[in-house]
């Protein structure tokens, strides 16, 4: 009698032996406090190994409005407008702590973000965490936020 339930072989499945390997690119040196890129003496950029460009990237995607420039994409950016709808500080430093750590840790170069403090200037706070990469040491960065 012929066999009713056929066989054969399973295929083999390609194996997933790059496991996303982390790469931190370089990329140009940026002045915060003076909003530019910074320029060396022959008028060239200067730039910053791939553990530096990850930190400025931190403080850029923490520092930006998401949604509020159509040069970023919908996943650059924090939410810190939120925040600064809370009743408390206390309610607000959640917030932002919040929204901090989700705007950094889409990166795949982001393992876990930190250790926030929260200095109150009159309206002006300045928010200081450590952003902990996949490969290398922990930064601690700091972000000016004016209310």
């Amino acid at each position: 009698m012929p066999n009713l339930f056929p066989t054969f072989d399973a295929p083999t499945l390609a194996e997933d032996s790059a496991e996303r390997q982390v790469q931190y690119p370089q990329s140009w040196l940026y002045d915060f406090e003076n909003g530019r890129v910074v320029i060396d003496g022959s008028g060239r950029a200067v730039m910053a190994d791939g553990l530096t460009a990850w930190a400025q990237w931190c403080i850029k995607a923490a520092s930006t409005l998401r949604f509020a420039n159509l040069a970023y994409g919908p996943d650059f950016g924090c939410e810190h407008e939120t925040a600064r709808r809370q009743p408390t500080r206390k309610a607000a430093e959640s917030e932002l702590e919040r929204a901090i750590t989700e705007a950094l840790i889409v990166d795949p170069r982001t393992e876990m973000v930190r250790d926030f403090t929260f200095t109150w200037s009159g309206d002006e706070l300045l928010v200081s965490f450590t952003a902990i990469p996949v490969i290398g040491d922990p930064k601690r960065l700091e972000v000016r936020m004016n209310g």
